[in-house]
């Protein structure tokens, strides 16, 4: 048999393993996303709640109140006015954001660990290659995915936009896209790209760096073997760590990619990232930074259960090795 012919009788993860994995990761980051995206559009209302910078532009003066809520009010809050369906609103560009941002970020970190950084003698990934793994893959895929993470934003603010009173913005998904491609240019799509890839360099330093080194420790010094258990023992402690390092950068993602913006694309609120943060801390206080930390660390737990649950399992049921 030709190199040829040996070539094409392999199967697909062995002939394209990169491409394999990203469509694996996509996949299951597709489920998760759909599952827990109630949660994340809770979060994104709470982060925008009692926002300084509004109320010193305007928001006074036309007497608008802000309705302070918890999670479960403010979810509760969006059935009863807005309705059900609109727990998902969002969901669409949130999930091409996840077949980018987690296909890229796990292809990277996999590439990084098994070739570029390279592991120790005894299989065993170092904790800080870990982190400058995680941190550079979760950077490289967010910057590609961040379009798609911009109309997810905003579209998720659409139904707060109808009770107020406020015209619409979009009619969908690919009108959202053409619009913010319009008023901003190709720019207009990354608005917002620096704390976004700030974020989610953190979140993935304590998402992907914690799931690796706690399923390999487990491994090496506990009784657990490869399995579900390890798995979801990982996972856990990767949610709560990737929330308590990605919320505050969350927050400026969020204030700045919701902030209106002129003819220029430049925004009326915020100079940067950093003039948000200083102006976030001044008006509303350090804790404001950890606005929407519930729904985030009550989301992200799930999500990376079922992320991570689902993304062994189908490497599993494909041939492909574990992570």
């Amino acid at each position: 048999m030709s190199p040829a012919e040996e070539e094409k009788s392999l199967p697909l993860p062995e002939r394209w393993p990169r491409a394999s994995k990203f469509a694996l990761s996509a996949c299951a980051a597709a489920v998760a996303e759909l599952v827990t995206f109630p949660l994340d559009l809770t979060k994104t209302r709470l982060q925008v709640q009692g926002e300084a910078a509004v109320h010193r532009n305007g928001a006074a003066a036309t007497g608008q109140a802000v309705a302070y809520r918890g999670m479960l009010r403010t979810a509760a809050g969006i059935v009863q006015e807005e309705g059900v369906r609109k727990l998902w609103q969002g969901a669409t560009p949130a999930v091409y954001r996840h077949i980018v941002y987690s296909g890229v970020r796990m292809v990277v970190y996999e590439h990084l660990r098994d070739s570029v950084l390279g592991r120790s003698e005894d299989e065993s990934f170092p904790f800080w290659k870990a982190v400058v793994g995680g941190m550079s893959a979760g950077a490289i895929g967010q910057f590609f995915a961040s379009p798609t993470d911009l109309v997810k934003v905003q579209m998720q603010m659409e139904g707060k936009r109808k009770l107020e009173g406020k015209p619409l913005r979009f009619r969908g998904v690919h009108h959202a896209f053409m619009k913010i491609l319009s008023e901003g240019g190709i720019r207009g799509l990354w608005a917002g790209w620096v704390p976004n890839v700030q974020r989610a360099a953190l979140v993935n330093m304590g998402d992907l760096t914690t799931y690796d080194s706690v399923k390999h420790f487990l491994l090496l010094n506990t009784p657990l073997v490869d399995n579900s258990v390890t798995h979801s023992l990982a996972s856990c402690c990767s949610g709560l760590v990737a929330a308590v390092l990605g919320t505050p950068a969350d927050v400026v993602k969020t204030r700045i990619m919701n902030q209106p913006r002129d003819k220029q694309g430049r925004g009326l609120l915020y100079k940067s990232s950093t003039d948000c943060l200083i102006q976030t801390v001044q008006g509303e206080g350090f804790l404001s930074l950890y606005k929407g930390f519930i729904p985030t660390w009550m989301r992200m737990a799930p999500w990376s259960l079922v992320f991570w649950l689902t993304y062994e399992q189908i490497r599993r049921i494909c041939g492909v090795s574990s992570f």
